[in-house]
């Protein structure tokens, strides 16, 4: 556990450590650096609203220990990337990530949070089923390189 540990609302400026840690995981959803400008900056009112959040040590290298990134569809949530740095994982970083989401989730009235993760990724669906999310489905395929299924969760809010 990292006691000093403080998690905010992503800006542009985190937008490079960011990328590192999505590209030093295998499992994380791998997005171009556009498709997270685009989210960082807001700019476009057509655009899906997504939010993401960061996880740091302020003060302290490497800064960044994880960050999550959502989609919101009016009451609903979709949780579509969270990861945590290799060095700080085992260490309750990601727990208390998606802690903090899902309080953000329930001070916003949202009813849902939904989300697919590989069937291979056994981590993250025991971090899922700690969280109180509910097995709801496999998606056959949904994956590729390497081709694999998705099993989808979710979680009603309270």
């Amino acid at each position: 556990m990292v006691p000093s540990v403080r998690f905010r609302f992503a800006h542009a400026g985190d937008l490079d450590a960011m990328m590192v840690l999505e590209q030093q995981s295998e499992t994380a959803a791998h997005w171009s650096r556009a498709q997270y400008e685009a989210m960082l900056s807001k700019g476009d009112p057509q655009a899906p609203e997504r939010s993401a959040w960061v996880a740091e040590v302020p003060g302290e290298p490497p800064g960044i220990l994880g960050c999550l990134i959502a989609h919101k569809i009016d009451a609903e949530w979709e949780l579509e990337n969270i990861v945590v740095s290799g060095s700080a994982r085992r260490r309750g970083i990601g727990t208390r990530l998606l802690d903090a989401f899902i309080e953000h989730v329930r001070a916003e009235d949202g009813s849902a949070i939904f989300l697919e993760v590989r069937e291979s990724n056994q981590p993250a669906r025991s971090l899922y089923r700690k969280a109180s999310f509910e097995e709801i489905g496999v998606r056959q395929g949904y994956y590729s390189a390497p081709r694999e299924n998705a099993v989808a969760y979710r979680r009603l809010i309270s």
